[in-house]
């Protein structure tokens, strides 16, 4: 009995410790599926009240950035994207498949859409959330190897 507790207790203390090591999902696979690709920083998060084109009305979240890099589509300075999710007073909605956001936060952003109003590319997949190292949140893949995946993928 203390054996199989002591076994539990190093396989939870195991998988705790478990890291990604390679790239996220395909990023030339999503390189080459967005319009923009973009290493940024959030300036502002502006969330509100919206109604999406089911009728349902959500808190969706206005993200502003500003764009360190381009790496793939036409360069702008600033960038806008909508995002479902965030806090409208003590309101909070949090969707699964979708990061939330916070100003000083770096990523690189795989985006769709038009010049003033642009969403993550297959939604949650289009955000790779950067840590203060350059690399990729929860992983050691560093912002370089994002940035030959994207090459890589063709313009």
């Amino acid at each position: 009995m203390m054996r199989a507790g002591l076994l539990c207790i190093a396989v939870l203390v195991s998988a705790s410790t478990i890291t990604a090591v390679g790239p996220p999902t395909n990023v030339e696979a999503r390189a080459k599926k967005a319009k923009k690709v973009v290493v940024a920083t959030v300036t502002d998060v502006d969330s509100s009240f919206s109604t999406n084109r089911f009728g349902d009305q959500l808190i969706v979240s206005r993200v502003t950035v500003n764009v360190e890099e381009t790496l793939k589509g036409q360069h702008a300075d600033v960038v806008a994207l909508t995002v479902e999710g965030g806090t409208v007073g003590d309101l909070t909605l949090r969707v699964s498949d979708l990061p939330q956001f916070r100003r000083g936060e770096r990523a690189v952003l795989f985006l769709d859409g038009d010049f003033n109003d642009h969403q993550p590319t297959d939604r949650g997949d289009g955000v790779l959330k950067l840590d203060s190292a350059e690399n990729v949140l929860g992983t050691t893949v560093s912002l370089d190897t994002i940035r030959r995946s994207v090459r890589a993928a063709g313009k």
